[in-house]
């Protein structure tokens, strides 16, 4: 299997190794999300939560705006009104959590860190706000740089590519040097799939994702239950579990570190399966 080079985080002190792929549960306080399983109640997000550690997530990925395409627009103050709480309920109950928070405003993730988050995922890679490479280099802790093109609003109309791979690779690069310039160390690489990528492009993309191990950073990838699956099978996102694991084990065997899920049991099962090829 290919290999990363950069095989820990740094997570607020606590070295995470990433030797053994590893789980990143999906927790979206959103009304909206393309998933209608993954749309969770402020009042049963402990409980939720609780399983996803139970069943093995390594990490909680928190989210407060969909970015789902046509989502709506929420203000700063209502995704900080959504997610702060939620950190604040999980860390009162499961003190070792370690919390990363998906979003694109410097302010949303200086508060959370304030409050206890150990990630920032950023699906605009730093493109939505420049505050946003300065602040988390001073937040010192780990930074999801995702690729995508435009906002959640437009994405889909900026599919154009002359190179695909190529092309995610060296928009990539441009702005892992702009990050690395503020001194970020802790850095995870997302190719994005779904934003601003069709499904033939997603599949793509998957089929040469070790092309990103030249990064020598940790690669997550985000393809839970997302359209390229269900659009594909004829079905809906409810019945795309399988086809899920399906595409998490091909982004295993090709140099993913991290499985951002929905479902976290079948997830980790994929890992301790998938693992288990290193031993031939």
């Amino acid at each position: 299997m290919p290999k990363v080079t950069k095989k820990t985080l740094n997570c607020r002190g606590r070295l995470v190794s990433l030797e053994t792929p590893v789980v990143m549960g999906i927790l979206n306080i959103t009304p909206d999300s393309f998933f209608a399983g993954s749309r969770i109640p402020l009042e049963k997000t402990v409980e939720i939560a609780q399983k996803m550690l139970a069943d093995g997530a390594t990490f909680l990925d928190i989210g407060g705006y969909s970015t789902r395409p046509g989502a709506a627009d929420i203000s700063p103050t209502e995704e900080a009104d959504r997610v702060l709480p939620v950190i604040e309920a999980i860390l009162k109950s499961f003190p070792d959590a370690l919390i990363s928070v998906d979003t694109f405003r410097a302010s949303i993730a200086r508060q959370t860190v304030e409050s206890g988050a150990a990630i920032i995922n950023d699906v605009s890679g730093g493109m939505l706000d420049q505050a946003m490479f300065e602040t988390v280099a001073s937040l010192d802790v780990p930074y999801v740089l995702m690729h995508m093109r435009g906002t959640p609003a437009t994405m889909q109309s900026k599919t154009a590519y002359q190179n695909l791979v190529t092309d995610v690779i060296d928009e990539l690069a441009f702005r892992l040097t702009e990050l690395r310039a503020f001194g970020k160390k802790d850095i995870i690489l997302d190719p994005g799939f779904g934003f601003a990528k069709t499904p033939a492009q997603n599949f793509l993309l998957l089929n040469q994702l070790e092309s990103f191990g030249l990064f020598d950073e940790p690669i997550l990838v985000g393809l839970s239950r997302k359209s390229t699956i269900w659009k594909t099978l004829g079905i809906s996102a409810n019945e795309a579990l399988n086809g899920t694991t399906v595409l998490n084990t091909i982004a295993l065997t090709k140099g993913a570190s991290i499985l951002r899920v929905h479902d976290v049991r079948e997830a980790v099962e994929t890992v301790k399966l998938t693992q288990q090829l290193t031993f031939f």
